[in-house]
């Protein structure tokens, strides 16, 4: 397969993509029985990178990086980069949701807690009428083989991995080469809001690109996790007209 272009920010590589790209190149690497994983890039994403040079390879070495977060738009502009449009994880697993639907691709949602993973199967089905989830397996299962076993005996096209970051990613490339699914991707918190569990930001905010602020509004715990943000800006701020993998 071609991979698509990239901009590398403070180390971690970020693909230049439109939804649409996208979209379209998942769909034929589906076609053409390819194994892809996609993970979703945002500044905090970069900053544990920063701090873990393995986990930064790792993420690397993905087939689809995307640029998830108004921070990696800014950062990109502002070193004169070519990423013009976000694509958030939870819009993308959405969007596949609904290629799926009309492509009659099969799904697996793994990880979260038992009683969110029966809510969000619910609501997508309800979603995307006729949407086939093959498969469920929360993330409490700690037999590693039964868990490939159930994966694969669903034969799905696409894995949904709900387990945090950066457990999911390490997981997702762990078990590349025995799951039979095309597109493995990391999905994090994603189960949460789907289910309703979590309230997603209104449209207002996330048109803003500030997510990540009524999160913080709502659940003011957490705060330590946005000090990275800051230090992400501090980062992109000081190294203006110099690279980013410096």
């Amino acid at each position: 397969m071609t991979m698509p272009p990239f901009e590398s920010i403070l180390g971690s590589k970020v693909d230049v993509l439109t939804p649409t790209g996208l979209l379209d190149a998942i769909r034929r690497d589906i076609d053409d029985h390819r194994c892809v994983r996609i993970v979703a890039i945002n500044p905090e994403k970069i900053i544990t990178c920063r701090n873990d040079r393995t986990y930064q390879a790792l993420l690397n070495g993905f087939e689809y990086k995307i640029p998830d977060g108004i921070g990696i738009l800014l950062a990109s502009k502002l070193h004169g980069g070519q990423i013009k449009e976000r694509i958030t994880g939870i819009d993308t697993m959405l969007a596949l949701c609904d290629l799926a639907h009309h492509q009659h691709y099969r799904h697996f949602l793994y990880g979260s807690k038992p009683e969110v993973l029966a809510l969000a199967k619910n609501q997508l089905e309800t979603q995307y009428p006729g949407l086939k989830i093959v498969g469920t397996m929360d993330g409490y299962q700690s037999d590693q083989d039964k868990i490939l076993s159930t994966i694969n005996q669903a034969k799905p096209d696409l894995v949904f991995v709900a387990l945090g970051s950066p457990k999911q990613e390490h997981w997702i490339s762990k078990v590349q080469n025995d799951v039979s699914a095309s597109v493995l991707m990391g999905v994090g918190g994603s189960f949460d809001v789907i289910s309703q569990q979590k309230e997603r930001a209104p449209e207002g905010f996330r048109r803003l690109g500030l997510e990540w602020f009524y999160r913080l509004l709502k659940e003011p715990s957490r705060l330590f996790r946005q000090t990275k943000l800051l230090t992400f800006s501090c980062l992109v701020l000081t190294r203006c007209g110099k690279r980013y993998s410096v």
